[in-house]
C-alpha cells in the first residue's frame, strides 16, 4: 500500500476555506437570483422547511463526499487520513444538524391540523410509509457517520494499512448515503402530497 507522504495531506484549514467559499457563493446565487417568498412559500412553517431543507442539501453533499472516499479507502486508493477525517467529520456533524432540524420540521406536522392528521385521516400508508419510515431511516445516519468518524480519528493512519477497517469504514459510509438518500427522497415526496 501507498505510503502518506507529507505532501499528501490536505491542511484541514484549506479544506474548511474551500466549503465556506464554495458555500457563500452559493448563498450569494440564490439570494440574487431567488425571490423569497417563492424560495420559501407562503405557509407559517416555511422557515423551518427551508433550513431543514438546506441543511438536508448540504448533507446530500457531505454523504456523496463520504460514498466517494468509502470507495477510495476499499479500494485502497485513500492517501490522506486528514482528508478522510475532516469529511467523516463534517458528515458526522450534518447528520445531526439535519436531525435536530428534522424534528424542529415535524412538531408542527404532528399539531392538531398539521399534515399528520390529514394523512392518518385520509391516507394513513402515506403517513406509515412516507413519513415515519422516512423519519426512522433519516436516524440510521448519525450513529453510522458517528462510527466512520469515531475509527477514522481514533485509528488514523492505521485505516490506511489494515484491510479490515479500511472496509468497515466503507461500507458504514455507504449505508449513510443509502438511508440518507432514503429519507431525502421521501422527505422530498412527502412535502409534495400536503405542505404545512
Amino acid at each position: 500500500m501507498h505510503e502518506v507522504e507529507s505532501s499528501d495531506v490536505v491542511p484541514a484549514r484549506a479544506l474548511w476555506v474551500v466549503v465556506l467559499v464554495l458555500g457563500l457563493i452559493g448563498l450569494a446565487i440564490v439570494g440574487i437570483t431567488a425571490p423569497m417568498e417563492g424560495l420559501l412559500g407562503d405557509s407559517a412553517q416555511a422557515i423551518r422547511g427551508a433550513v431543514h431543507g438546506t441543511v438536508a442539501g448540504l448533507f446530500m453533499v457531505t454523504a456523496t463526499i463520504g460514498l466517494f472516499q468509502g470507495y477510495r479507502l476499499f479500494a485502497g486508493q485513500a492517501r490522506s487520513v486528514a482528508e478522510l477525517q475532516l469529511g467523516s467529520v463534517a458528515n458526522a456533524t450534518v447528520a445531526f444538524l439535519t436531525i435536530v432540524l428534522g424534528n424542529w420540521v415535524y412538531i408542527p406536522y404532528r399539531a392538531s391540523g398539521g399534515p399528520r392528521g390529514y394523512f392518518l385521516e385520509h391516507a394513513p400508508e402515506v403517513h406509515k410509509i412516507f413519513f415515519e419510515f422516512k423519519e426512522f431511516a433519516a436516524l440510521f445516519t448519525l450513529p453510522l457517520a458517528v462510527a466512520a468518524s469515531f475509527i477514522l480519528v481514533v485509528y488514523a493512519g492505521t485505516v490506511l494499512r489494515r484491510r479490515d477497517l479500511g472496509t468497515l469504514v466503507a461500507v458504514l459510509l455507504t449505508l449513510v448515503f443509502f438511508y440518507f438518500l432514503v429519507a431525502f427522497g421521501l422527505g422530498a415526496a412527502v412535502t409534495k402530497l400536503k405542505s404545512v
